[in-house]
């Protein structure tokens, strides 16, 4: 697996499908878009640079938890998310930083708008992404989402997939 020359053309067509699956709720198709040792991420907001290991996440899920996240949301009695949000992503300022280890590193802005139980907020960061080929098709390494707010209030929980 490797980067196999993807290029910044192919990468906004990706973000954006993974931008239409998340608003349409397609969830089991966008895990589809993850290679299986694929790592989905959420640093917190007050030390968005550190590591899982050494600083709190909001998320730092491998595959299989990736795929568990997905199944308790769509179960009924998936609180966090019954009804499901209903968001909008605008994804822009994609960036390539060039490959490394055979992965291809690149960078976007995101904007997610999210009404729920009649309120409004948003959600604003940067997508930290390592991207592969695989079976000719790109697929998430990592998909790290590193929120650029000082706090999570007043929007108060990431139960929507950043």
């Amino acid at each position: 697996m490797s980067a196999q020359a993807i290029s910044r053309a192919e990468v906004e067509e990706f973000l954006a499908w993974d931008a239409w699956l998340l608003d349409t709720w397609q969830l089991e198709t966008w895990l589809e878009l993850f290679a299986p040792d694929a790592r989905y991420q959420v640093p917190s907001t007050d030390r968005p640079d550190g590591g899982p290991v050494n600083s709190l996440y909001l998320i730092d899920d491998d595959y299989r938890q990736l795929c568990f996240r997905v199944k308790r949301f769509n179960l009924p009695q998936g609180h966090a998310e019954q009804p499901h949000s209903r968001t909008q992503r605008l994804v822009t300022n994609v960036l390539i930083h060039g490959e490394r280890e055979g992965a291809l590193d690149a960078t976007a802005a995101f904007l997610i708008a999210r009404t729920r139980h009649g309120e409004r907020d948003q959600f604003v960061g940067r997508y930290e992404l390592r991207l592969l080929r695989a079976d000719g098709r790109i697929r998430f390494l990592q998909r790290k989402s590193v929120l650029a707010m000082p706090g999570l209030r007043p929007v108060g929980t990431v139960s929507i997939i950043v």
